[in-house]
């Protein structure tokens, strides 16, 4: 590959319906006379779109909206957390919501159906920025149902409904399932405010599921308000801090 063909854009297609992915392909095909673009690969939903992004290099997305398993929004959030996250541009029929969230946080999108002079401003504002993790989350307005796992250049998704409790350490959080424990690197404040409804603080450093409370236990030498959290499904003991040991009284 040439210098000239590295600068190229590489470009995915992602949508669930074939025949707007063989239209997205021929709009692209008539930009390349002022664009010039590679299309990457095509992604029939957002894990898939994962996937090839972990395994290739991608710089801008054409990312519908709505599609099976992770949907488009929620793939744009896992995919700004890459270390070099391409720009992506939403396509859309008809989500109203979706396209006035877009607007208030300047994220790109196109209104099927998609005219080339629109496809061609869309492509040049992706290459220039890609959205930041705030605007994304912002315009999604509701939390994620997957957390992203870098590992050895691929991501992996960890469903949050499998997820006992995240416990932070250092700069790193441990999320752990019932099967293993992953590493990622977010904020436990922010996610406390983003899946507050479904996990619990026990410790400045630990959120746990609620759906994987078993218990309580009195008398933890660990804890210093002398009460540990019983985990469902490892049987795991967490202390409880004493700023905390209000959750006791909460859950009994």
């Amino acid at each position: 590959m040439t210098l000239a063909q590295a600068q190229v854009p590489r470009v995915l297609i992602a949508d669930d319906e074939a025949p707007a992915r063989a239209r997205l392909r021929d709009l692209l095909d008539d930009c390349r006379a002022e664009f010039p673009l590679v299309i990457v690969d095509e992604a029939g939903n957002g894990r898939e779109v994962l996937e090839i992004a972990s395994r290739e290099k991608v710089d801008i997305v054409l990312l519908d909206i709505r599609m099976p398993l992770v949907d488009g929004i929620e793939a744009a959030r896992h995919l700004a957390a890459m270390a070099h996250p391409p720009g992506i541009v939403f396509t859309t029929a008809f989500d109203a919501y979706a396209i006035k969230a877009f607007e208030v946080n300047a994220i790109d999108y196109l209104l099927k159906p998609i005219r080339v002079e629109r496809l061609l401003a869309a492509l040049r504002k992706a290459v220039a920025a890609a959205p930041s993790r705030e605007a994304l989350a912002a315009a999604a307005g509701q939390p994620r149902r997957h957390l992203s796992v870098h590992e050895r250049g691929r991501i992996h998704l960890v469903p949050v409904a499998d997820v006992l409790y995240l416990r932070a350490e250092l700069k790193y959080l441990t999320v752990r399932t019932a099967a293993r424990e992953f590493i990622v690197e977010e904020s436990l404040t922010r996610l406390e405010e983003e899946f507050g409804d479904a996990f619990v603080r026990v410790h400045r450093n630990c959120l746990v599921a609620r759906a994987a409370i078993e218990g309580f236990e009195r008398h933890d030498p660990g804890s210093d308000s002398g009460w540990s959290v019983v985990i469902r499904e490892t049987g795991e003991r967490l202390a409880v801090s004493r700023r905390q040991q209000h959750v006791v009284k909460d859950f009994r």
